[in-house]
């Protein structure tokens, strides 16, 4: 068979069958050119090693980057939580630590759209609070079965139009469940950045906020007997 017949799988398989070939013959391997990645001309095999690895050192380097800036942001963001979390253990009572969240969500998360809804609790008497607005049964039947927080574009249930005027440039939403051995209750968030809470994001640091939340809402919370 002349060189001309062979094929290019098996050129491949000889050079697999006799790996030393190039070290034997280190003559050939410099004279073979092939086209350059970028093309224009061509290059010898070694040159053209030496431009992928150029290339995959600026994926690595582009990649390494890339993780350090998603570490220092985790790190600022979990300072962000802690703090929150301090703030939230030194609240005085049920009004403040709700405040509280409201007000640290917006000014150091800027999440301007927030809401509370407890069930399973013992109104006091003369409140008109908002947190102890009815909740419509399918929703409370949803967060019962949550084991993570929730969050996507589209709105569970009803619960976009309790932002009321703002409701219809609202484009994405997280929902994080509020219990101590029972729920009884849920955090709502909403953004008019379809970014800001996507399926597939990383909940660990809501559920974190929502775990402290009800902690510290459970300490001053009349829980009817049947919760």
């Amino acid at each position: 068979m002349s060189p001309a017949e062979l094929s290019i799988e098996q050129v491949a398989e000889f050079l697999r069958e006799y790996p030393d070939f190039f070290s034997q013959h280190p003559d050939v391997l410099l004279n073979i050119e092939v086209p350059h990645p970028h093309g224009g001309r061509t290059v010898s095999i070694p040159e053209r090693q030496l431009i992928a690895t150029r290339e995959r050192v600026r994926l690595l380097e582009s990649k390494l980057t890339e993780l350090l800036k998603f570490g220092e942001e985790n790190d600022a963001l979990s300072d962000k939580v802690h703090t929150l979390t301090r703030k939230l253990i030194g609240a005085k009572d049920r009004e403040a630590t709700i405040n509280t969240l409201y007000l640290d969500l917006l000014d150091t998360f800027q999440i301007p759209h927030v809401i509370v809804r407890l069930w399973n609790i013992n109104v006091p008497d003369g409140s008109a609070a908002p947190e102890f607005t009815a909740s419509a049964p399918e929703l409370v039947q949803f967060a019962e079965a949550m084991t993570a927080p929730y969050v996507g574009a589209h709105p569970v249930y009803e619960t976009n139009l309790w932002f009321g005027e703002h409701a219809p440039h609202l484009k994405s939403y997280a929902i994080v469940p509020l219990k101590t051995d029972k729920l009884f209750g849920i955090l709502l968030l909403a953004s008019e950045n379809a970014e800001r809470f996507y399926s597939g994001m990383g909940t660990m640091f809501l559920s974190r906020i929502g775990d402290v939340f009800a902690a510290a809402l459970a300490r001053d919370l009349d829980f009817k007997p049947d919760a």
